[in-house]
């Protein structure tokens, strides 16, 4: 099982378009595996960044999981349902769930985040590499005929999600007391 979960996570960091054409890979512990990766990317996250600010292992490991669900309705609705090629618009949910999960296995490179001087260098590295790999994960769980079209997904879905994260914070920034002061 152990075993199983390393191949998937190495196959992953080498962008291995297999994996996501392969049904074995989607099995009865894929949705596990796939949230394993992302939790441990979180905490993965955590300690990287707790060399700049203190950032909680617990929450960091949530918000991943949170935003693990973010990025799959995006890429479902703008890939399968707004922007579908012909196959696209049989591809289930889960499928999807499963794909966005394996794509984020080189955050786990963030662990080695722990040399402050490496902490930025790490984690700009980690997420054009998730980027990538999301972009190669769209295309084959999507069916998707061109590079183009599944990086629009993952870009459309990148630039919803950063919106909707700066509109937050600027929500928040609003109802500081000292914003009162301007």
């Amino acid at each position: 099982m152990f075993g199983e979960f390393l191949n998937i996570v190495v196959r992953s960091l080498k962008l291995d378009k297999t994996i996501y054409k392969d049904n074995k890979y989607y099995g009865e512990a894929a949705i596990y595996f796939a949230g394993l990766i992302m939790i441990l990317d979180g905490v993965a996250g955590a300690v990287a960044a707790n060399t700049i600010v203190r950032t909680s292992i617990g929450i960091s490991g949530l918000t991943a999981i949170i935003t693990w669900f973010v990025w799959t309705i995006f890429i479902f609705v703008i890939g399968v349902k707004l922007f579908p090629d012909k196959e696209s618009s049989h591809v289930p949910f889960k499928k999807v769930l499963i794909a966005v999960g394996y794509a984020h296995s080189p955050g786990l490179i963030r662990f080695f985040g722990v040399v402050p001087d490496l902490v930025i260098p790490i984690i700009l590295l980690t997420q054009f590499w998730i980027f990538a790999s999301l972009i190669i994960s769209s295309k084959n769980i999507l069916n998707l005929k061109s590079n183009f079209k599944s990086f629009g997904v993952v870009f459309l879905s990148f630039l919803i999600i950063a919106f909707l994260s700066v509109s937050f914070v600027m929500s928040r920034m609003n109802a500081l007391p000292i914003s009162n002061f301007s």
